[in-house]
Formats: structure tokens, C-alpha cells, sequence
């Protein structure tokens, strides 16, 4: 992925676009506010020859009361790649159709069709506020060499001598029929905090229901909408791994509103993604990059994210397929529970993916995900693809409304309003009065990252006991979900500091006598554990765990 001359490109280049189209003559109308994302607003689109496509959809319509009438089903190829031809004629060439029949898309219809073999329409308009696409709807297309055609200045360089790309970009142009296909068309809703009437009018937002199985697809709205009804909760991570100066500056700027969002975010500097051992508990935000293939945490055995969870992984081919729980990220990160994700079926380069930072500002800012995959989004008909419900507001419950009901929340991710809340006390200068929140929320509710995060406030001051004290009933817990494994750790490591070797090695007993730990994890953390046991005068427990490291180890390990 790279960015080149690409990042210095700004919005201006719709212009570009418009006096190619045809367009620049058009009124620009005053500005209003985008249309209401009400379910009766929504399309719904699944494959009538899959049984599957057509479950998704209707649940879909079910759980967010959009009309049955809104469900469009055509005759589609079962693949996930298809030709132009193919597109054409059994997806867009129908769908525009219908839309048009139907009054969803307002335009005239001409009698003659363009170079693609589109027919022309003469649009002013639609009343779409989303577009959800159903697993089953092909998810690409492929370069056609018969229709490529120089479309300057877009390709002027080879990287954009294509006209492959995600089918869902090509529908964000539903409206806007007749547009050049080769190369990308720059997004006019692109940082566009205010679009005029006449820029809503050529975009429809576009976002998928799909995933490695029919199961993960339908469960893409049900997380949503449980999400919604908590608001998020959990932890923040930003895996920087400084890869590109731009992209690390989009990183960078997310982690800064995680931040002032009082998330108090965990950023990784390394080179390499995040390893297997780091703390990873209940991910409800992550950013990062990148590698060829899902890595790190989201690896442990039965690894799930906490409902309503956001993932952005920066990497080229993220979803060149959905239907695989282990290549790319995209589907991976769908099967391990994501509720809102996005990918690239193709090599989009780096300026014209999803953009952290701006979907991170505009979500905050109470706008649903697909309001925000668009602001942060710089092209379209091109490669990035949108997987969620398009109406989920993650910030849609706020902090303060999420203490009030905290004795309702999830017990497991109840305590990360409480951090979030002693964050915010810091951020002002109270640390005196954050320490108190958290304890006497802690006395109410305990909660193992509450009773870490007091711990090494504790250490920090010098108070051994009072760490000690706060830790105190973790050793009694039983192991807890493997995304908190790496938590548990932390609290055996406070407790050696807090002079309780004895209650740290009861905790490393707990995890390493559980066969879900596998070899790379086990090898990582029994030199750890042999120290604590010596050092809780356990010579035996010592011996047994360095004859495990030495079985298990080959002499690289050692």
C-alpha cells in the first residue's frame, strides 16, 4: 500500500468529475441537513437464488422495522467475483430498474445506452438513506480489458489503469448512473461535515451484512442493536507499528480522540503488529497495521470482541475474500464478533481507504456508521467495501447515562465506564477524586481492570498495601475469557510488586493449567511464572514449569 502524489489530493477533485459528467452546470442548492436515517429510508438487497441472502435480508428488516416492501431480491451469480457483464446485467441494470419504478431513485430514463452498456438516465435525485447489501450479492468485480478506457486525470498512472473494484462502490453510484467506471471517482461527501443537497443527490451509502457464515451476517445487526441499547463499552487500541508517515498520522490523530473521548487509549509503537501476549481486553475500538493475514491477540482460542466493537485494520487486500474466518481481516474480524468493519477487495492505496481518525470524529459526534464511513472515505467506484449496520450509532448512549445504569450493564464490561470516568476525572487534574470513584465503584461492582487500574495507581504512589488490597480477590477468580488473559497476568505482576508472591503464583497456576494456553503463549510466560514461584518459595512448582519450558522449546527458544 502506498501513497505517493495520491495523499496530496483534495477534495477539489470532484470538480474534476462533475465537468466530466456533465454536472458542473447544476444549481449548487443551499445546504440542509442529510436525510433522516429512519428505517423507512432503508433498501434492503439480497440474491434471490440464494435462501441464505434472502434469511439475512428479512432479518435484517425484522430487527430494524424497515418495511417488507423495501426488499429488493434479484437473480444473481452465487460467486463473489463476478464479470461487468455479469454485474450489469443481473445487479445494476435490474436494481436501477426497480429503484427508479419503485420512485427510490428520481430520474428520467433515455432511450440509449453508454459505452459500459448501461442505459441512461437523467437523474436529479433519491430518497435513499441506505443501501444494505445481504451476503450472497457478489462482493467484486473483475478488470474487463474491452472496457477500459483512458479517463483522465484518474489514470494517469498505471495504478488506476482498472476498472476492477467492490461491487458496493459501484452501487454508491446508483444515482449517478452514468459515470466513468475506470479508475475512481472522488466521494463528494469526503470531509463533507455539510453536504448541499446536490452532493447528497449523487451518493447512496452503501454497507453489507456478510461474513464467513450466514450466522456471523445476521449477527452483524443484532450486536448493533445491543450495543445501542449500553452504548460501547470497553477498551481502546491503536496498533501504530509506524509503517507510513501519513498513515501514522491518521493513527496518531485517533489515538489523540480516544483520548479527549476519555478512552484512554493503549497505543503500540512496534514495528511488528501486535504479539499474542499483549493486553487485549474487550477491544471495543481497535486501529492498526498492518499484515497480510489476521495476527496477534486475535488469535487466542475463542477470542471475542464486546458487542458494538469497531476494527480497522489499514491493509490492502483486507477483503479480497469475506468468506474465510482466517485469511485477511475483514472476515476474520467479522467471525470473532466485530460489529462494524471495513476492507479492500483490491489494492486501494493508502489515500483512498478509510480514514480512522475522520470515521472515529464522526461517529463520536452521534452520526450512524454509514453517515461516517463516507465522511471518512475519499473515492468512490473503487475497492473499499463498508461491513455493518448502516444505522448503528455506537456513541448513541453517552458515558455519563452509561454510569447511571451501570448495576445493568454486562457485569464483564460494566467496569470500563468506570475507567473511562476516572480517565476523564485525570484528564481535569482530579486524580484524588478518581482514585475514589474507582474505589467506591469498585466496592459497589468489583471489576478486574477496575482492581488493575487502582493497583498500579497504588504502586505508583508507593502504596504496596493498598495494591495488594485492591487484587485480593482476583487469585479467587477463575480464568477468565482468553481476550483477558493477558490481563490476569497483570494483576499476578502488581501482586509479586505488592509483596504477595503467593497470590501471583496462584494466578499463574490458573493460567498455566489451563490447556487452552498454547505452546507460543506457555513459552512466552512460564520463564515469568518459574520466577514467581521461586520467588513464593515454591521450588517444586519451579522445577515443573522449567522442565515444561525446556520439553517445549527448541534451543532458539531458550
Amino acid at each position: 500500500m502506498t501513497t505517493g502524489w495520491i495523499g496530496r489530493w483534495k477534495r477539489a477533485t470532484f470538480a474534476v468529475v462533475c465537468v466530466s459528467l456533465g454536472l458542473s452546470a447544476a444549481p449548487a442548492l443551499a445546504a440542509e441537513p442529510p436525510a433522516e436515517m429512519l428505517p423507512a429510508h432503508v433498501i434492503v438487497l439480497a440474491n434471490s437464488d440464494d435462501p441464505d441472502s434472502l434469511r439475512i435480508a428479512r432479518h435484517y428488516a425484522e430487527v430494524r422495522g424497515v418495511p417488507a416492501a423495501n426488499i429488493f431480491a434479484l437473480r444473481m451469480p452465487l460467486t463473489e467475483s463476478i464479470s461487468w457483464r455479469e454485474f450489469l446485467t443481473t445487479l445494476w441494470q435490474p436494481l436501477v430498474a426497480e429503484l427508479v419504478r419503485a420512485k427510490w431513485v428520481d430520474a428520467i430514463p433515455m432511450a440509449a445506452t453508454d459505452a459500459t452498456g448501461r442505459i441512461k438516465f437523467a437523474p436529479y435525485g433519491h430518497r435513499i438513506a441506505a443501501l444494505v447489501v445481504c451476503r450472497g450479492v457478489p462482493l467484486k468485480i473483475a478488470h474487463d480489458p474491452a472496457l477500459y478506457v483512458e479517463t483522465p486525470p484518474f489514470t494517469s498512472r498505471g495504478e488506476f489503469r482498472t476498472n476492477a473494484g467492490a461491487v458496493d462502490a459501484e452501487l454508491s453510484l446508483l444515482a449517478l448512473p452514468n459515470y466513468p467506471i475506470n479508475a475512481f471517482v472522488p466521494n463528494p461527501l469526503f470531509q463533507n461535515e455539510n453536504p448541499t443537497r446536490f452532493e447528497a443527490a449523487q451518493v447512496v451509502r452503501v454497507s453489507r451484512l456478510d461474513g464467513p457464515s450466514v450466522a456471523d451476517a445476521m449477527a452483524l445487526v443484532d450486536r448493533a442493536v445491543a450495543a445501542e441499547k449500553t452504548g460501547l463499552l470497553g477498551r481502546a487500541y491503536i496498533d501504530l507499528s509506524n509503517r507510513d508517515p501519513v498513515g501514522n498520522a491518521w493513527l496518531e490523530a485517533a489515538a489523540k480522540q480516544l483520548t479527549e473521548l476519555n478512552f484512554d487509549p493503549a497505543v503500540d509503537h512496534a514495528p511488528a503488529t501486535m504479539p499474542l501476549d499483549a493486553r487485549f481486553d474487550a477491544p471495543a475500538i481497535y486501529f492498526g497495521w498492518y499484515s497480510g493475514t489476521i495476527d496477534g491477540p486475535f488469535l487466542l482460542p475463542d477470542f471475542r470482541f464486546p458487542p458494538g466493537a469497531i476494527a480497522l485494520h489499514i491493509h490492502s487486500y483486507s477483503a479480497l475474500t469475506l468468506r474465510s474466518a482466517t485469511s485477511g481481516w475483514t472476515g476474520p474480524f467479522v467471525a470473532r464478533g466485530v460489529t462494524a468493519t471495513v476492507g479492500n477487495v483490491n489494492e486501494p492505496y493508502l489515500a483512498f481507504t478509510h480514514r480512522p481518525q475522520l470515521l472515529l470524529r464522526s461517529l463520536a459526534k452521534g452520526r450512524t456508521l454509514v453517515e461516517a464511513a463516507y465522511f471518512a472515505l475519499q473515492s468512490l467506484s473503487w475497492q473499499a467495501v463498508l461491513i455493518g449496520d448502516p444505522l448503528y450509532r455506537p456513541f448513541a448512549v453517552p458515558l455519563e447515562t452509561q454510569l447511571s445504569r451501570r448495576r445493568e450493564l454486562p457485569a464483564a464490561l460494566a467496569g470500563y465506564a468506570v475507567l473511562r470516568r476516572m480517565s476523564e476525572l485525570e484528564r481535569a487534574g482530579k486524580t484524588v477524586e478518581a482514585i475514589e470513584y474507582g474505589r467506591t465503584a469498585q466496592r459497589e461492582m468489583p471489576s478486574l481492570p477496575v482492581a488493575v487500574a487502582l493497583a498500579e495507581r497504588a504502586l505508583a504512589a508507593g502504596e504496596t498495601q493498598v495494591a495488594a488490597t485492591q487484587l485480593g480477590f482476583v487469585p479467587l477468580l477463575s480464568l477468565p475469557p482468553s481476550d483477558q488473559w493477558a490481563l490476569f497476568v497483570q494483576a499476578a505482576r502488581l501482586l509479586e510488586k505488592a509483596g504477595r508472591a503467593d497470590q501471583a503464583l496462584a494466578i499463574w497456576r490458573k493460567i498455566l493449567g489451563s490447556n487452552g494456553v498454547g505452546r507460543d503463549l506457555r513459552l512466552t510466560w512460564l520463564p515469568e511464572a518459574r520466577a514467581t514461584a521461586h520467588a513464593a518459595g515454591d521450588t517444586a512448582q519451579a522445577v515443573v514449569w522449567r522442565s515444561e519450558f525446556d520439553a517445549k522449546s527448541t534451543p532458539s527458544d531458550k
